[in-house]
C-alpha cells in the first residue's frame, strides 16, 4: 500500500499544493517564496525519508505569516491523508538533535487528537528576513491538521540558526521512527481503543 498524498490549499491569501510519500528517500523540492521555511523543511524531508514538494503562492508583500501557516495546514492534511489508518504504524516517535552548541528534542505521537507543546526560546526574532514567531503559527496549523500531538524543546542553543535547524531536524527523525511499519503489528492499530 501506497502511503502518499496529494493535497490543495486555496484561499484569497494563499494557494498551496503538497505532495508527499511517506515510504520516499528524503527527496524534495521547494518553490514557497519563503527560502528559510524551504531550508527547514528540506530538514523534514531528508531525515525524515519522507518525499516532499510544495510549491505555494501567497501574500508576501504584507508578510509571510498566512504563507507559513497555510503551509502548516496543508501538510498536516497530507500527512493524516497519507497515513490513512494508521494501522501497523509505531505511532510514536522522538528525536534529539544536537548542530554544534544548539540541541533540540521533539517527540510525536499520530494519536488523532491535535496537541502542541512548544517550548523555543529563540536568541534573536529574526533569521534573515524570516520571523521566529511564524514556527509557531506552522507547527499549530500542522498539528491540527494531522491530527497529532507534538512537544517541541529546544534545550539549548545560542545561535538562532542552529536552534530551528534542530527543531525540523528533530521533527523529521521523530515522524520516521512514528511512521515506521512495525511487522508485529501488521495489521493492528496501536491503541487499546482500536482506533485513532
Amino acid at each position: 500500500m501506497q502511503r502518499t498524498a496529494q493535497v490543495e490549499r486555496n484561499t484569497l491569501e494563499t494557494q498551496i499544493s503538497i505532495s508527499l510519500n511517506l515510504d520516499g528517500t528524503g527527496q524534495s523540492s521547494f518553490e514557497t517564496g519563503v527560502p528559510f521555511l524551504d531550508h527547514m523543511l528540506d530538514q523534514v524531508a531528508r531525515h525524515g525519508l519522507i518525499d516532499l514538494q510544495i510549491k505555494a503562492k501567497g501574500d508576501l508583500h504584507i508578510d509571510a505569516h498566512h504563507t507559513v501557516e497555510d503551509i502548516g495546514i496543508t501538510l498536516g492534511q497530507a500527512l493524516a491523508e497519507a497515513v490513512g489508518d494508521k494501522k501497523g504504524i509505531r505511532r510514536y516517535g522522538h528525536a534529539y538533535v544536537p548542530l554544534d552548541e544548539a540541541l533540540s528534542r521533539v517527540v510525536v505521537d499520530f494519536s488523532g487528537r491535535p496537541g502542541l507543546e512548544y517550548q523555543v526560546d529563540f536568541t534573536r526574532a529574526r533569521i534573515g528576513d524570516f520571523d521566529v514567531d511564524l514556527f509557531l503559527e506552522f507547527f499549530q496549523g500542522l498539528v491540527n491538521h494531522a491530527g497529532i500531538t507534538l512537544h517541541i524543546d529546544n534545550l539549548r542553543g545560542i545561535n538562532a540558526h542552529h536552534q530551528a535547524e534542530t527543531v525540523f531536524k528533530a521533527l523529521g527523525r521523530a515522524l520516521r521512527m512514528a511512521l515506521e511499519s512495525d511487522p508485529r503489528m501488521a495489521e493492528t492499530i496501536p491503541s487499546t481503543k482500536g482506533s485513532l
